[in-house]
């Protein structure tokens, strides 16, 4: 795995974000200060909302609140859900990543 392919996966994590409703305003810190651990933390943020978000539709419209529609929920919670298999998919390609670094010849 190389690094490319790893900003690359961080590109698809920014979009799912944004496209989740993740962030109005997209984030652009310059490359000098962003590091590979604070974009995972803030990606793993933004998931975290957006299942939040999606729980607390459902419980919304479980209790019967006026104006949660079903549609709204199961498309919320579907995204959640999408976005929560990319992140799996993230950090089994990382696992796998390490585990080769870790069994390079010295």
């Amino acid at each position: 795995m190389t690094i490319s392919s790893i900003e690359g996966m961080l590109q698809q994590l920014r979009g799912l974000a944004q496209a989740a409703g993740g962030s109005t305003a997209p984030q652009t810190p310059s490359p000098a200060t962003e590091s590979f651990a604070g974009e995972l933390q803030r990606s793993l943020q933004r998931l975290n909302v957006s299942q939040e978000r999606a729980y607390g539709q459902a419980e919304a419209f479980e209790m019967g609140k006026p104006g949660v529609s079903l549609n709204d929920v199961m498309i919320d919670m579907q995204k959640a859900n999408i976005s929560f298999q990319t992140a799996v998919q993230v950090r089994n390609r990382l696992a796998a990543a390490y585990q080769e670094m870790m069994n390079m010849p010295v």
